[in-house]
């Protein structure tokens, strides 16, 4: 069956309201309590209460004081932030203070206002 404009239209709109209640959840992996997992943790939270305000979970994992999780979770480096839902699981490994890196990775859109 062949889709007419109308239905493609209402599959956006769908799809669009859809993202925008998602809910996020995500897990940051630091190394110990320094400057660099600082900078990590409130550049990531920044950019969650901006863009996903109430619809997020961020779990902070210390690699040094969990180290059995880094298997599982196939953690090379840190800082790295998982984004295991929505579906696609994403992975940023690295410098977490660029925010429009964060933005991309996570796939969020900046909508007008923001």
């Amino acid at each position: 069956m062949k889709k007419t404009r109308q239905d493609q239209y209402e599959a956006f709109e769908r799809a669009t309201k859809q993202r925008t209640t998602q809910k996020y959840v995500l897990r940051l992996y630091v190394a110990g309590i320094c400057t660099r997992s600082e900078q990590a943790i409130r550049s990531v939270k920044e950019v969650c209460e901006q863009h996903l305000k109430d619809r997020y979970e961020l779990e902070i994992v210390d690699i040094y004081q969990h180290r059995e999780s880094l298997k599982d979770a196939q953690v090379v480096a840190a800082p790295t932030l998982i984004k295991q839902l929505p579906l696609p699981l994403r992975r940023l490994i690295g410098d977490m203070t660029n925010k429009q890196k964060l933005i991309v990775g996570l796939d969020l859109r900046v909508s007008d206002g923001q």
